[in-house]
């Protein structure tokens, strides 16, 4: 008798464990890239159903899910046929706040579940069941943002809330779990305060519906100045989304593997869980194209794993199928990193990691933002007073509070 979908994702996910123990992971590559080989115009994007669309649809790569499924099938085959253990859906801009842009908000469930199907018959009927092929269901980071204003004269202006975000993301959550996601990736993030409500809508998602995928998380230090776009470096970073409890934690996107290379580095030292990576193929050309060759890229790979800072690897734009055959090659052969045992401390972060062990000074915790122990405080945000509110905490942090 057949297994259900249920419970050969249950079989994958204890496999998937076990994997991770044993060998390097092969995340696929660039799916934009891919996409733009095949030089869809306009009509292509349309397909038929979509025929008299109010507004231009080429560039919705996410939509070709529906209206040209035999490409992106074939797409993901070409990865797993070059040695991607874990395939990417290709639902980046798949959320309700993304769509938003075509006006095809209602759409986003059906598009991630067939996104999400498509990847899963892919990887059905290459996987084996001594080597299965895995689901990373993904929520990219939406064209929002929660903590910066789009609006340079009105730095307290938001186009998005925590609310809207959050629900947004568990529409697409459940929508990757009915397609048949193993895994669900946040990945990209460039706003810690979006990745949060991502991990709180799947979350929310797997206790509503009795339901738990493993969860990866990968972020992206947006140049070499070391910091995400929202100005947090690495390990602040890791400390704000490990309550998540990922499967794994790690960083993509922006840089080429020479300068992440040190990110990835900080990653592999200060992360309790396994780590990924999914580099571009270099920087960007004049042109807006990738030139790092598969080979070229392949060598960095290979130092990494030689250096113990990998668990996943995969590629991210201007990757392809043979940058991911070049990368399973090359650490075929070379033993995972191992989880390094780190003592037990308070980590919390700002823009910058501060944690707090056996070794550290005194410290000085305001504990007035309290709606607990603050009667006042409540009361200010009761009558949403924010400002006031606000103000309550200058004053701790000028007073000389480390933490509020």
């Amino acid at each position: 008798m057949a297994l259900s979908l249920e419970q050969s994702r249950e079989q994958r996910i204890k496999h998937l464990h076990d994997a991770l123990k044993q060998r390097i992971l092969l995340l696929d590559g660039a799916m934009g890239t891919m996409i733009q080989r095949h030089k869809l115009d306009e009509a292509a994007y349309r397909g038929e159903r979509f025929a008299d669309w109010h507004s231009d649809l080429k560039g919705n790569n996410d939509l070709l899910a529906l209206t040209q499924p035999e490409i992106i099938q074939g797409i993901h085959e070409d990865y797993l046929n070059a040695g991607a253990d874990i395939l990417e859906t290709n639902t980046f801009n798949s959320t309700r706040v993304a769509m938003a842009d075509y006006d095809m908000e209602d759409l986003s469930y059906e598009i991630n579940v067939a996104a999400t199907a498509l990847a899963r018959k892919a990887a059905d009927k290459i996987g084996t069941e001594a080597k299965p092929r895995y689901v990373a269901g993904v929520l990219g980071p939406t064209n929002r943002t929660c903590s910066i204003s789009p609006d340079v004269n009105d730095p307290s202006f938001r186009n998005i809330k925590f609310t809207e975000l959050s629900d947004a993301y568990a529409e697409s959550t459940r929508a990757l779990i009915e397609g048949g996601a193993d895994i669900i990736l946040i990945e990209t993030i460039f706003d810690t305060l979006n990745a949060k409500a991502a991990i709180f809508a799947v979350k929310r998602v797997f206790e509503e519906d009795s339901v738990e995928l493993p969860i990866m998380i990968s972020g992206t230090i947006t140049d070499q100045s070391g910091r995400t776009l929202t100005g947090q470096l690495t390990e602040a970073f890791y400390n704000s989304l490990r309550h998540a409890d990922p499967i794994s934690i790690g960083l993509n996107c922006a840089l080429g593997p020479k300068d992440l290379r040190q990110y990835v580095q900080e990653m592999s030292r200060i992360s309790e869980v396994y780590t990924s990576a999914h580099p571009n193929a270099g920087l960007p050309n004049e042109m807006g194209g990738y030139d790092l060759e598969a080979d070229d890229m392949a060598i960095a790979i290979a130092e990494w794993a030689d250096s113990g800072f990998l668990n996943i690897v995969g590629g991210c734009c201007g990757t392809t199928p043979d940058h991911i055959r070049a990368f399973a090659n090359i650490v075929a052969d070379k033993k995972p990193r191992i989880k390094p045992d780190l003592p037990i401390e308070c980590r919390l972060s700002g823009l910058e990691p501060f944690n707090i062990g056996k070794d550290s000074l005194f410290v000085n915790v305001g504990e007035r933002n309290n709606v607990t122990g603050s009667a006042m405080f409540k009361r200010l945000i009761k009558e949403e007073k924010y400002e006031e509110a606000l103000s309550v905490a200058s004053e701790q942090v000028d007073n000389g509070a480390q933490v509020i």
